[in-house]
């Protein structure tokens, strides 16, 4: 059964985003979507809603990033195929529109896994993609952030990513940020980290958001999976892997996680979440930024 979830960040997401938030995340999932109603791949329907995303200046991705210290973007961004293990990553970017594309080809390279930095943006240059100028990915909203030294996430959203299944029965799972605002130059978070921030295998996928730190502390993304194969539904798996978080580093965050029957599951502990997901057999996506369930 083709499916596919996506999210645009779990945080206090103001009210005034809340709608274009909302409307990003649809935008991202039909882009998917359609992928998947074509025959295509989950890696190409998990990349493709990405890249959504990472050009809609209000997602924390890409284009609308944060801005660290030093006044800049520094993006982390990961791809993960379910049924090889084959991952790619790259980590503190500053001149790469589309992060998400550049892990792809570090995955398809196949020699490494994540690449950082300037050598992440060579290897990039080295396999066809253009660099941009770091300005075009900053926004008039991130540098006003900035100069007020706002270090919270407030009327923000954090890591976008999806996850998809399809019609081959192949998962496949994608993320992409910005990072957390104002940061250490060169800090990287969950999101570029396989196991913490994304992980697939043959029973499932999963997605991550929060504060990475956590995240990175209980893998979170591979503690979903796992319970995913000790026999839990998505739902299930979901919101346990979030207890998990809680209890061991009193963590802030949410998931998105999709099992190898098309099975959804979605959870967070913090204010919102923006989701969105469909499945063979709906006629329209679901929606939503408040817990669900």
């Amino acid at each position: 059964m083709i499916s596919i979830i996506v999210h645009g960040g779990a945080g206090d997401i103001g009210d005034k985003q809340l709608e274009e938030c909302r409307l990003g995340c649809r935008e991202a999932l039909l882009q998917g979507w359609k992928v998947l109603l074509d025959g295509g791949s989950a890696l190409d329907a998990v990349e493709g809603a990405v890249i959504s995303m990472e050009n809609n200046p209000i997602f924390n991705a890409g284009v609308g990033s944060v801005l660290n210290r030093e006044g800049y973007v520094e993006c982390d961004a990961a791809i993960m195929d379910g049924e090889t293990l084959s991952a790619g990553a790259v980590a503190a970017v500053s001149s790469i529109k589309n992060p998400i594309t550049l892990a792809r080809k570090i995955m398809e390279d196949g020699r490494h896994i994540l690449l950082a930095g300037k050598g992440a943006e060579d290897f990039g240059r080295n396999k066809g993609i253009e660099l941009c100028w770091m300005e075009d990915l900053i926004t008039e909203r991130e540098r006003e952030r900035w100069s007020k030294k706002q270090i919270s996430q407030d009327s923000s959203t954090d890591t976008v990513g999806a996850v998809a299944l399809d019609a081959q029965g192949k998962i496949a799972v994608g993320v992409s940020t910005g990072g957390i605002a104002y940061k250490h130059p060169g800090r990287v978070g969950d999101s570029a980290i396989i196991g913490a921030g994304i992980y697939a295998d043959n029973s499932g996928g999963a997605c991550c958001t929060g504060l990475g730190e956590g995240i990175m502390k209980v893998l979170m993304a591979k503690v979903a999976v796992d319970f995913l194969k000790g026999g839990h539904n998505p739902q299930e798996a979901a919101e346990l892997t979030v207890r998990v978080l809680e209890e061991r580093v009193n963590g802030k965050g949410g998931l998105i996680v999709l099992d190898k029957y098309g099975r959804f599951g979605i959870h967070f502990n913090t204010k919102r979440m923006t989701c969105a997901y469909i499945q063979e057999g709906m006629k329209e996506p679901v929606v939503f930024t408040e817990p669900m369930f």
